[in-house]
């Protein structure tokens, strides 16, 4: 499978979530799904691709302009796919995956997830977003859609679209139900 991972381009964050950033990675390469991911070298981006890399993965980098004349682009990357913006960026990376997760994130993260929730919620694709809710990291976002689709506000049962994983192995059987 081709797997997009939507995560943190900060490097001072906590490091269990380099630590499992760094385990997703390698499970994907291991089992030959390759990484598509937004191609800098900052942050967990740069820990789940160096990961899938160095086991031997295939990564597919999606690099906005911008970040390229900045000088951050990852160099464990095999394919790399220039875009001129960020919503270019998002249209590629969804548009190149047959699954989503969604590591620890901030704005661009949650940009990223309500983008595929949006774009499946009206039928322009089927496709799911895993949260990767590596210690509890998603769990207020957890919390605010029950308290959403409590008030009506989420046609349908958001956990169809939206799918919860507290463990690695919870991430490889949410992958596995989705490549059936």
């Amino acid at each position: 499978m081709n797997i997009c991972i939507f995560c943190s381009a900060n490097d001072k964050i906590d490091a269990d979530y380099f630590k499992k950033t760094d385990e997703l990675g390698r499970w994907c390469a291991r089992n030959s799904h390759t990484i598509v991911f937004g191609g800098t070298n900052q942050g967990l981006m740069e820990c789940v691709a160096k990961g899938a890399f160095e086991e031997g993965g295939h990564v597919v980098g999606v690099i906005p302009e911008i970040v390229e004349r900045g000088g951050r682009t990852s160099k464990h990357v095999h394919t790399h796919i220039w875009t001129n913006n960020l919503s270019d960026r998002k249209d590629e990376m969804i548009g190149r995956s047959d699954a989503i997760i969604a590591l620890p994130g901030g704005i661009g993260t949650l940009d990223e997830v309500f983008t595929v929730l949006s774009a499946a919620s009206i039928g322009y694709h089927r496709k799911r977003v895993i949260l990767y809710n590596i210690n509890g990291f998603w769990q207020k976002l957890v919390e605010l859609m029950d308290d959403l689709q409590g008030r009506g506000m989420i046609r349908g049962q958001w956990r169809e679209q939206l799918l919860v994983a507290d463990t690695l192995d919870d991430v490889v059987r949410h992958i596995e139900a989705l490549s059936r």
